[in-house]
């Protein structure tokens, strides 16, 4: 069962090393463990519902309590603490669209408010119902779940969009196909949620981002539903299946979306790489990109979390030996490691490989095989779980991410880990910072950054160091040109940036096309705007 105040699922815990514990404490000072409250206390309390009675929709406390927020950690704060400022005051679970358009219309009848709810994983808080006097109601998708059709010639199949991660995957490759979207949240994310918050996968640079995989569908809005046909190009006009990305549950509920689909790889193998320093890095993914060596993925940790993905490990011995060795062919303390894949037949696989290593070798990059590639690929969907441990030691951790172009990475890189720093020496607070990137383009890179501080001594407090290290962070953010969110959306968390990436025009063009949808504002119309 999932956590209701945490992440994933209960029976999973993954622990903390010693070694990472001693580093924490070395790096941010002792801890203070937090006081969660408990479930029953978070139970009571959920205010009464103020809907009426309606057969799709659940009112039971403990629903509500579920679905009352995300995964931010302005979430993660409010549930542990038990500060939630509002609660949906039903849940509902439709099981297709004519179940979907029932609740929209009953909406509009007793003048509710609809927060669309997908998997939970939001970390950029898409879920909060809104505050006022008008009721909300939660619209949880994810039992629209089933494999609607497979055009197998076509490689195009189509899913209800509350189908999760892993029984996509599961539906595909029973057919010898998979979608390749494999985004850290994953095992809880939905194909709609990462339709409407414009979703990156892990291996994105073989199989691409969702918006490359998207072709068509259907969403119920509140003046109609909105079909999209699954053209393979069309020069007709703006793309209607671009209003729908990122759109973030403002103009209406994804029910159902065709997406492209790839035969299953002969071959998959992940590597790793050290190399001296951060620049010869950069240089080195900088150059297979532009070279368009059809690698699946790679994610160049810098020095510290290089340092602090090694710590964490556990494995004193053989990181002592790895170290040594990396020395003895001249990696020292700047050293950052390249973790990349190859996906694909066993033939394009050797040749990207190939032609990957001599570009790694060029740039000075100690080739180390595939056990930490390995390593990765075991816990690329455990890591959040991380979350967990390190609240309940007392240490908080967020991440922020962001995209820019080559020449103003480490600029950016720079600004963003000095703002974490910085931002609580007024208080006598560490913070400590690290970055990678890990969606690599052309043209420039994703830059994502995570950063741990103390908990408070109390939630406000904890609240009040996170929002200015946020602040602090996103302000460097633009400051540098980057976009506010290279994969998470734009949420509540965000919202204050987003004009200057889209400047005032734009957001009046998309302030205009969310008024043609949902003319009274029913729609999550808190989120994004």
């Amino acid at each position: 069962m999932r956590r209701w105040n945490g992440w994933g699922d209960e029976s999973v815990n993954v622990e903390l090393p010693e070694s990472a514990k001693k580093f924490l404490e070395n790096e941010l000072g002792p801890s203070n463990k937090p006081k969660d409250i408990s479930l029953e206390k978070a139970i009571n309390n959920v205010p009464a519902s103020r809907l009426p009675e309606h057969h799709l929709i659940n009112t039971d406390p403990l629903e509500r309590l579920r679905h009352a927020v995300g995964q931010s950690f302005g979430d993660w704060n409010a549930i542990r603490s038990g500060t939630i400022p509002t609660y949906p005051d039903g849940v509902a679970f439709p099981l297709n669209e004519q179940e979907v358009r029932e609740l929209l219309q009953f909406a509009k009848k007793i003048d509710a408010h609809i927060v669309p709810y997908g998997g939970g994983t939001s970390v950029v808080g898409h879920l909060a119902a809104l505050e006022g006097d008008k009721p909300t109601i939660t619209v949880d998708v994810s039992r629209m779940n089933k494999l609607l059709d497979l055009d197998e010639d076509g490689c195009l199949a189509q899913f209800q969009a509350g189908i999760k991660g892993p029984d996509l995957e599961a539906a595909l490759q029973a057919k010898g196909f998979t979608l390749g979207h494999f985004p850290q949240s994953f095992e809880y994310s939905t194909l709609g949620g990462w339709i409407v918050t414009r979703s990156a996968g892990q291996q994105s640079l073989k199989y691409g981002r969702i918006e490359q995989l998207f072709v068509g569908g259907e969403m119920e809005t509140p003046v109609g539903r909105l079909e999209i046909s699954n053209l393979p190009a069309s020069a007709a006009g703006p793309n209607l299946r671009e209003f729908v990305l990122g759109s973030e549950g403002r103009l209406g509920i994804v029910t159902k979306a065709t997406v492209k689909i790839s035969p299953l790889p002969q071959k998959e193998q992940f590597y790793s790489a050290f190399f001296p320093t951060p620049e010869q890095g950069m240089a080195a993914i900088r150059q297979i990109a532009q070279n368009g060596i059809p690698l699946s993925m790679m994610r160049l940790s810098l020095p510290e979390e290089t340092i602090s993905t090694l710590t964490m490990a556990g494995e004193s011995k053989v990181l002592a030996l790895l170290d040594k060795w990396l020395k003895m062919n001249g990696v020292n303390e700047q050293k950052c490691m390249l973790v990349y894949g190859v996906t694909g037949t066993k033939k394009s696989v050797k040749s990207a490989l190939n032609q990957a290593q001599s570009i790694i070798k060029k740039y000075k990059g100690v080739l180390v095989g595939t056990k930490p590639g390995q390593q990765w690929v075991k816990n690329r969907f455990r890591s959040p779980y991380l979350r967990n441990s390190l609240w309940q030691e007392g240490y908080a951790v967020d991440t922020l991410e962001t995209a820019t172009t080559w020449n103003r990475v480490p600029e950016t890189v720079q600004s963003i880990e000095s703002a974490l720093r910085e931002g609580l020496q007024d208080m006598n607070e560490s913070v400590f910072a690290y970055t990678h990137l890990s969606h690599i383009y052309p043209h420039g890179s994703s830059i994502y950054t995570t950063y741990l501080f103390r908990i408070g001594d109390n939630p406000e407090e904890t609240k009040r160091r996170w929002e200015k290290l946020k602040k602090a962070a996103s302000e460097a953010i633009v400051k540098h040109g980057g976009t506010i969110s290279h994969q998470h959306g734009v949420g509540v968390d965000h919202q204050p940036y987003l004009e200057n990436e889209k400047t005032k025009l734009g957001m009046e063009m998309i302030r205009s096309l969310c008024h043609t949808l949902d003319p009274e504002q029913r729609m999550n119309n808190d989120k994004l705007l």
